[in-house]
């Protein structure tokens, strides 16, 4: 089991199983959502999901053009989650983890990422990760 949280402890985060896919996103939403130049998330399936506290959910549309929700611990603003929706439900079992919330660096040595999304907003010094697919835009997720 990956366990996490944020940077307050307020929000605590496990996921038992294997991602989906692991994969860095260069788009100008997961910029935002980071502050930095890139994010890198776990595509996991809901059921292996387990929150402890309350984050805040914030929807908003996307660059791919899905309505999604990213969630934030409402103390400190750790982004944790997202995932797509319909409305103010799920939309899709695949929830996207932000992998920087977990506590044993080990996890992410082991999880390289398969694939980098939205590559033409790489920055041109940042060089592609040796075996992960790259990809223009958005891939579909199950």
């Amino acid at each position: 089991m990956a366990a996490g949280g944020c940077f307050c402890g307020n929000i605590r985060i496990e996921y038992n199983g294997k991602s989906v896919m692991a994969g860095i996103c260069h788009c100008q939403d997961c910029r935002k959502l980071t502050g930095s130049i890139f994010s890198y998330s776990f595509a996991i399936n809901s059921a292996d999901l387990k929150v402890t506290g309350t984050p805040k959910g914030v929807p908003k549309t996307a660059d791919s053009g899905n309505a999604i929700k990213n969630y934030f611990c409402p103390d400190c603003g750790t982004p944790l989650f997202g995932r797509r929706v319909k409305g103010d439900e799920p939309d899709g079992d695949t929830i996207i983890l932000r992998a920087g919330i977990f506590d044993n660096p080990e996890l992410l040595n082991t999880q390289k990422p398969g694939a980098e999304l939205y590559t033409e907003n790489r920055l041109d010094w940042l060089a592609p990760i040796e075996g992960a697919a790259q990809i223009t835009g958005m891939m579909e997720l199950p």
